[in-house]
């Protein structure tokens, strides 16, 4: 592999990583609430392997959609816009892929996709299968938010207020040491 092949992998693979992960442990979220909902009624349970494939490729779709010109629709109104639009976006890519994980299971037990659809519709408990649905436009909008927040502050900045030090504090030392620098050049 040439040199700018294992730079643009490796860009990938660091551009990719945030969103995986922060799906990664939301997806065992809903996992784990798909598991207490259905304990007894024997419906298959999503391997952890099945999340994380999942994480993988809903990460993969935000970096996709992110490169979709109409993603950042409105980057001189308010947050909210952005953050609105985005979760609209990104939770009907991961409502097609809950309904395929949903299908594939049923699939495999009809022998077919056709078969598997139809006994999908029958046998699905749809308050469950809203019930998870809501679970995920919550982790999705959080997802924007923080990602919306990371973009206008800055990642540096959001990495250091929620990892080192709050910005109140920081606020008052820097008024602090802008104070004392005034005073020493005064004198």
């Amino acid at each position: 592999m040439s040199n700018k092949a294992v730079e643009k992998f490796k860009e990938e693979f660091l551009a990719v990583l945030p969103p995986t992960f922060f799906f990664f442990i939301s997806l065992h979220i809903v996992g784990l609430v798909r598991v207490l909902m259905t304990q007894g009624t024997g419906l298959p349970v999503t391997s952890s392997i099945q999340i994380a494939l999942a994480a993988l490729i809903l990460g993969k779709a935000v970096l996709l959609a992110d490169l979709w010109p109409p993603i950042n629709r409105f980057p001189e109104k308010p947050l909210v816009y952005n953050i609105v639009w985005k979760t609209v976006i990104y939770y009907a890519v991961a409502s097609f892929i809950h309904y395929l994980e949903r299908l594939y299971d049923f699939s495999k037990e009809a022998g077919g996709i056709v078969q598997g659809n139809e006994k999908l519709l029958s046998e699905i408990v749809w308050p469950h299968f809203w019930a998870l649905q809501i679970i995920l436009l919550v982790i999705i909008f959080n997802y924007c938010v923080i990602r919306e927040l990371g973009r206008v502050l800055g990642e540096r900045r959001m990495i250091h207020m929620f990892f080192y030090q709050p910005v109140a504090a920081s606020v008052e030392q820097h008024a602090a040491l802008h104070s004392r620098e005034s005073e020493t050049s005064k004198q």
